[in-house]
């Protein structure tokens, strides 16, 4: 395939695939999306177990696929450690991507290192500021990403399908390998594949995320129940796989709708 040819999906054609590869094993739905957009396709990762166990079925289709990670600048030792470690171990160079040193400084400068905790409108903030800018600077490059999202995971994750246009960034494919599987069979191919393992996963994370913003879970909890804990009926997601504006909270919609409004002011006010 020719890397400058683009491949544009119409949402009959992305209907179409996903009816067909519903029921298709994670394998085969990540060797489509190699093969139909060559170097326009990126896993994103992470770090956390779902996108390890992608990106190891990835690498044995094709040992070149790209790798992108968000450094929100906030991660905590072990992630930064980890990623040197994939990097060892699959011969790959991950791509990295910060925020705008510029628009942190006038976030922090205006509402604190730590305003996250303060109110939800300002932790969502914080994720736009740190995740969600940054991702939004490769996506035009690519005419696909590759996600860890599974259905059962969140409420906001129920209907994602394997393949799907990603309305919330411009059109683009998203492939989500690993919609229908269940926490235990990711684990159960990460034991069977000696896929490397995050080390804070040891410590009882379910979730990686920022080193502030994510703590360990007792057995038994919802995986989720370890980021942004201190909110009340607040959404557990960041932006980056469901827009605080259109996405389907369900239960929490109330305070998304009452949020975007401040976060957009918020928004405004971080720009240098």
């Amino acid at each position: 395939m020719s890397e400058a040819a683009r491949v544009v999906l119409d949402e009959y054609e992305a209907g179409e695939l996903a009816v067909q590869y519903d029921d298709r094993e994670p394998q085969e739905v990540i060797a489509w999306a190699l093969e139909t957009f060559g170097r326009r396709v990126a896993i994103s990762t992470s770090l956390d177990a779902d996108p390890m166990a992608i990106l190891d079925m990835a690498w044995r289709i094709d040992p070149r696929v790209r790798v992108f990670t968000i450094d929100t600048l906030r991660l905590p030792k072990e992630s930064y450690d980890f990623i040197d470690t994939i990097e060892k171990h699959y011969g790959i160079a991950i791509e990295t991507l910060r925020p705008d040193a510029l628009e942190v400084a006038a976030m922090t400068g205006k509402h604190g290192p730590d305003l996250f905790r303060n109110a939800v409108p300002l932790r969502l903030l914080c994720c736009d500021v740190r995740k969600i800018r940054p991702l939004q600077r490769i996506l035009p490059d690519l005419d696909a990403w590759i996600t860890g999202l599974r259905r059962d995971q969140w409420a906001s994750r129920s209907n994602i399908r394997k393949i799907e246009l990603d309305h919330d960034h411009g059109g683009l494919v998203k492939v989500n390998p690993l919609a229908d599987w269940m926490e235990d069979e990711v684990w159960d191919y990460i034991r069977a594949n000696d896929v490397p393992v995050h080390p804070l996963h040891a410590k009882g994370y379910r979730s990686i995320g920022c080193d502030p913003c994510t703590r360990a879970v007792a057995p038994g909890e919802d995986p989720r129940s370890g980021r942004w804990w201190w909110e009340s009926n607040a959404p557990k997601e960041c932006g980056m796989h469901c827009a605080i504006e259109t996405g389907g909270f369900e239960h929490e919609l109330e305070v998304i709708v009452d949020a975007a409004d401040d976060v957009r002011a918020a928004l405004e006010a971080t720009k240098p």
